[in-house]
């Protein structure tokens, strides 16, 4: 692929590293079978790849804490107190212990660093990192299956090396907490996150009256969805809410996280969508790019844990939609990596890229739902609505 057009894709084995347990609901299994599926597909060929690398210390240090980041060190190669679970919340049931943890974190990092650096040093359009997307790590702090947060290193990145005005997308279905509260007062990072709300799901946070603080109040967005939130509802608000922040932020880059746990299949969330969703993210991400960014896409991974039948099938169609190959999804998946994976995998795989209809019953309370979903993006987008009548003020 030559460089200035369209999209490069991320990858490297060491990203496979990052494994808590065979048990632990992250698999990066995932990205191998995404992989797999876009070369057998015929859509992503050794030429559109570039090989991740290792993120250095210093870089690491863009966002996290050196004491958070030498206490990852020890535990990785064996050293561990007690204390690290309540001081750096590794150790923990979500976060376990496991041996080179900070290498393989640090690959995952070093991956997003390396879309960033395809995109503004080597003259790419769009850069995928699906081993990125680690958004609930902390400064000091690991969290939700996270250790390094790629993501929120990768915009601190862009604002000291190119002094980029960026906008965080996030659609993964757990609040993006992490990356929010590390910009929470930076007026040139907007971070925008749609997700199921906290009250039924951790991290038990994103509610709309989070919206940043001091010169960054208005540029972070949460909009939490009702549990059972249904495809048409889910779309409504991204449509909305993503056009009109775009369109008064103006950023030079777009990042977004997708995560694919919103799904219906998905065992961690109580979202009732399906794969429609999953066609239009990545388009919408994708238009906003020509319109504001001049193309500069960079997307990552994230939430996603029914990895046979949903991961494989929405991140692949992120790099299909990045290299305008849409046309692929009019075919069915194809039957050579149907036949690999069915082999491992313990459900019935899909061989269309939308579901079936009627994957889930009715939803009782549909319309009470949609209802309250609109109430939320009115009261998310009512700082950008007020912006338009009066001058900005951080206190009003």
């Amino acid at each position: 692929m030559s460089k200035g057009k369209d999209a490069v894709f991320i990858y490297s084995d060491e990203q496979q590293s990052y494994k808590f347990s065979n048990d632990h609901p992250f698999n990066q299994d995932r990205l191998k079978m995404t992989r797999e599926l876009l070369h057998t597909l015929g859509a992503l060929q050794k030429s559109d790849e570039l090989s991740a690398r290792i993120a250095k210390e210093n870089e690491l240090s863009l966002i996290h804490n050196q004491d958070f980041i030498d206490a990852v060190k020890k535990a990785s190669h064996g050293t561990f107190h007690s204390s690290m679970q309540t001081t750096f919340g590794i150790g923990t049931d979500d976060t376990p212990i496991f041996p080179g943890m900070h290498e393989a974190a640090s690959w995952l990092v070093g991956g997003t660093l390396k879309a960033v650096e395809a995109v503004f040093e080597e003259g790419y359009l769009h850069a995928l990192n699906l081993g990125g997307g680690l958004h609930h790590g902390f400064r000091g702090r690991a969290s939700g299956f996270c250790i390094y947060n790629d993501s929120s290193i990768a915009i601190q990145y862009l604002r000291k090396y190119y002094d980029a005005k960026v906008m965080y997308i996030d659609t993964d279905a757990h609040h993006g907490d992490g990356v929010q509260w590390a910009f929470y007062n930076d007026p040139n990072v907007c971070t925008v996150s749609l997700h199921e709300s906290g009250r039924f799901l951790f991290p038990g946070t994103g509610y709309v009256n989070e919206r940043g603080h001091s010169e960054g109040y208005g540029t972070a967005v949460n909009v939490p969805f009702e549990a059972f939130t249904e495809d048409q509802s889910w779309l409504d608000a991204y449509y909305t809410v993503i056009k009109e922040v775009a369109a008064q932020f103006k950023p030079d880059v777009i990042l977004s996280q997708n995560g694919v746990d919103a799904h219906y299949y998905d065992p961690l969330t109580h979202l009732c969508t399906t794969m429609n969703i999953y066609h239009h993210i990545p388009t919408l991400a994708h238009e906003l790019a020509h319109k504001y960014c001049n193309g500069r896409w960079i997307a990552v991974g994230g939430g996603g844990y029914d990895i046979w039948r949903v991961v494989p099938r929405a991140w692949s169609i992120i790099w299909l939609e990045m290299t305008d190959q849409r046309h692929l999804l009019n075919q069915s998946l194809p039957t050579e990596w149907l036949d690999r994976w069915q082999q491992a995998a313990p459900v019935t795989l899909p061989k269309q890229w939308y579901d079936e209809e009627n994957i889930y019953p009715s939803i009782p309370r549909k319309r009470e739902i949609e209802e309250k979903n609109n109430r939320t993006v009115e009261k998310a987008l009512r700082p950008f609505r007020d912006k338009k009548k009066r001058p900005f003020s951080p206190n009003y």
